[in-house]
């Protein structure tokens, strides 16, 4: 017969940390805490799953806490001492970022933009609307003209969801065929802002106005200057990390005209179509906006078990959009080694 043996228990904490920390697969950090009681115990009570969480995405350090509503009833009225208050609290903290870190991972990509919100400038309104830019065609969004080529542009979007991993964002500039020599109205480089508002916004959000909106808006993430080639294609430009955006505004800044129009002298700045791409948690998380502190509150969002075939994985379920967090951390810890004491 084999014998096991439980090798954290040999050895001290800041050791056993360092092992369980070099999981670097959410679903790893779940599967390891089913092994036995011990370690379930041991990786609830460090916060593992959220360190871990933190770690990948580090974004996630403006969330102060994420929490079940469904829950929310349960501790009102839970009685007793505190340490079980508190280890209950923990085994709920310990599903959300199993639940939030995996979602991050594994949700299916998508399109994220929902509607344009503003442009800081548009020389024919509405015809040359930044809503144009929505779909792909013949039609476009142009701004303003300006005799300095340096000075800016400012596009600003709302995304499908409140919270979103943002991997990719392609422009393609427009060509206007119908001016001599078919000049392409390309920006030299563009670079990306994520956040959220300042204030709560309505879901219907009018026509898009002509403004920065700066002063609208707290971006949480700024990426470097990318390059942009002077053609008419859609172009890539993927970010080096997937950024969590918690508030769901991206605002894309055009910087350095270059092409000139003939008509009147101006340079001008236009695009066809714009399309960003990413995971949206809308299905699973919803998001409380900041206040004072300027931390968020993340809603792990719970139903009732699903009735599917009693084989389904965490993909099949997560595919009929109705696996919540401790029905992953359940479906992952089936999946692990046979428990020992």
């Amino acid at each position: 017969m084999e014998i096991c043996m439980d090798f954290l228990s040999c050895l001290d904490h800041d050791t056993s940390m360092k092992i369980l920390m070099c999981l670097e697969d959410p679903s790893d950090l779940v599967r390891a805490s089913s092994v036995s009681r011990s370690w379930r115990d041991f990786v609830i009570a460090n916060g593992l799953c959220k360190q871990l969480c933190l770690t990948m995405f580090p974004h996630l350090l403006r969330v102060d806490c994420v929490i079940e509503p469904s829950c929310v009833k349960e501790k009102a009225s839970e009685v007793g001492c505190s340490k079980f208050v508190e280890w209950e609290t923990l085994k709920r903290e310990h599903e959300a970022y199993a639940f939030l870190a995996q979602g991050c991972l594994s949700f299916p990509f998508e399109e994220c933009i929902k509607d344009a919100i503003s442009a800081s400038s548009t020389d024919n309104y509405p015809e040359e609307s930044i809503r144009n830019t929505l779909q792909p065609g013949n039609r476009y969004w142009s701004s303003k003209g300006q005799r300095k080529a340096a000075v800016p542009e400012t596009l600003v979007y709302k995304l499908v969801a409140d919270i979103c991993v943002i991997t990719e964002i392609n422009i393609q500039p427009f060509q206007a065929y119908f001016q001599y020599g078919s000049p392409i109205y390309s920006a030299e480089s563009v670079r990306f802002r994520l956040g959220h508002p300042k204030c709560p916004m309505d879901d219907t959000l009018g026509e898009p106005l002509d403004d920065s909106a700066d002063d609208k808006f707290i971006w949480t993430y700024s990426s470097s200057e990318f390059p942009m080639a002077q053609e008419s294609c859609l172009q890539n430009f993927k970010l080096p990390e997937p950024v969590v955006c918690i508030g769901g505004i991206l605002q894309i800044e055009l910087l350095r005209r270059v092409q000139r129009q003939e008509m009147d002298g101006l340079f001008y700045i236009c695009v066809a179509y714009v399309q960003v791409k990413g995971r949206p948690l809308s299905s699973a998380f919803g998001v409380e906006m900041p206040g004072p502190s300027g931390k968020f509150v993340l809603k792990a969002k719970s139903s009732a078990p699903p009735s599917l075939p009693e084989d389904a994985s965490y993909h099949d379920l997560h595919l009929h959009g109705l696996v919540d967090s401790e029905q992953m951390v359940n479906l992952l810890e089936e999946e692990a080694p046979m428990e020992y004491e």
